[in-house]
């Protein structure tokens, strides 16, 4: 049996960076590979919850645009057994977001698609980019996705 793990969301930042849309990605201290933001829920939070601290923990993000991306990241993680399965949040930024790195990463870039799909290497972050970009940048977020903060 392979154990179902929903303990972790994530979510992918977007801002008008010099007049252009990009996504943020950073390098991971662990591993050493890019990716996007993503965290563990603690006791107590909600999903929408934990993606905020999240933000603000790895990049000094304050998120005051958050949308369900309504896309699940899903899977197999061979060193722990079990499937993951991480709901993935959309953080609409103000233009030429400022970005403070905590601990976790050694460096960031502000990526259009193309250049976030080249860094990051696992199909499944390809898949999550193509998403969010065709449903937060081609086209404007639908506001059913919109999470009211509070």
């Amino acid at each position: 049996m392979i154990p179902l793990n929903t303990s972790i969301v994530s979510g992918v930042a977007l801002s008008e960076i010099d007049g252009q849309m990009k996504m943020l990605l950073m390098k991971r201290v662990k591993g050493g590979f890019w990716c996007h933001v993503a965290g563990s829920i603690e006791s107590g939070e909600k999903g929408w919850q934990a993606i905020v601290r999240e933000f603000k923990e790895e990049t000094e993000i304050d998120v005051q645009a958050l949308y369900n991306a309504q896309f699940l990241e899903q899977f197999y993680e061979h060193h722990v057994n079990a499937i993951e399965l991480i709901p993935v949040f959309a953080v609409v930024c103000p233009p030429n977001q400022n970005v403070q790195l905590n601990e976790e990463h050694t460096e960031f870039r502000w990526c259009t698609l193309e250049e976030a799909k080249q860094l990051a290497p696992f199909p499944n972050q390809h898949a999550v980019y193509d998403h969010i970009w065709e449903y937060f940048v081609n086209k404007a977020p639908n506001p059913l996705y919109r999470v009211k903060l509070a």
